[in-house]
């Protein structure tokens, strides 16, 4: 099964992927994907890009029903970037996607990671979740607000006719996030912390962070020589599909 649909999340359209194997039995499980955020020249078009040809790897490997959604400002969705309004489109996700009635868990990637922690601490209904390179010190991340806001403006997410929130303000709406706060409230749910040692737009140390945050109630994963694109590496999905399997 592939069904691929659009959603209405405030003024944003996003585009919505979901598979389930029609070779294996359904376990009656939900696994949502969720990608970074984009701050290379022109990446907001394709920084989901690869999504959609994992979930349908992942669903045919773990018999979870998985689903990738995309975010306002990036590849086919509209709508403009900011923190909060990511947030409340994967809550508008996961809202689509409990019609199936399956427990919810969410594997996200980067920014994502801290869009889905944050959901987490706030919505039970989200049972697991596994972070990939997703960093624990969004104001290191971010780094200085103009050039933050310059970054996001050349990758493009934003829609034709809109803006970017201004920098101080668009700082503040990532930082708000809390990924410290966030995660420290998810145990006993399952939690997964990936990593790569050689990640150099994340540094490792920030996985072991997240960790002690979660007062080690989390599997932490740490990968030799992976960088910060880790959907790409077959070590990741392998760490996914294992952690899937435990759930």
């Amino acid at each position: 099964m592939q069904l691929h649909e659009r959603l209405t999340s405030g003024s944003s359209e996003l585009d919505l992927h979901i598979f389930q194997s029609e070779s294996r039995t359904p376990i009656g499980r939900t696994l949502v994907l969720v990608h970074g955020l984009p701050r290379a020249l022109g990446m907001g078009r394709t920084a989901a890009g690869m999504l959609p040809e994992l979930a349908e790897h992942v669903a045919h490997e773990s018999g979870w029903l998985v689903a990738t959604g995309t975010m306002s400002g990036v590849g086919n969705s509209t709508g403009t970037f900011s923190a909060t309004q990511w947030l409340a489109d994967l809550h508008t996700i996961v809202d689509r996607l409990e019609q199936y009635d399956h427990p919810i868990a969410l594997a996200a990637f980067g920014l994502g990671g801290n869009v889905a922690l944050r959901l987490a601490a706030l919505d039970e209904r989200i049972r697991g979740i596994a972070t990939f390179a997703t960093s624990a010190h969004l104001d290191v991340l971010c780094g200085e607000p103009a050039k933050f806001r310059g970054q996001l403006n050349r990758a493009g997410v934003v829609q034709s006719g809109q803006q970017l929130l201004e920098a101080d303000e668009l700082w503040a709406d990532v930082a708000s996030l809390d990924p410290l706060g966030s995660i420290a409230t998810i145990p006993p749910r399952r939690l997964l912390i990936g990593h790569g040692t050689d990640d150099l737009d994340v540094p490792v140390s920030d996985a072991r962070d997240l960790y002690a945050a979660a007062e080690e109630h989390a599997e932490l994963r740490i990968i030799f020589g992976a960088g910060h694109t880790l959907r790409a590496d077959p070590r990741m999905v392998a760490t996914l599909l294992g952690w899937l399997d435990r759930h």
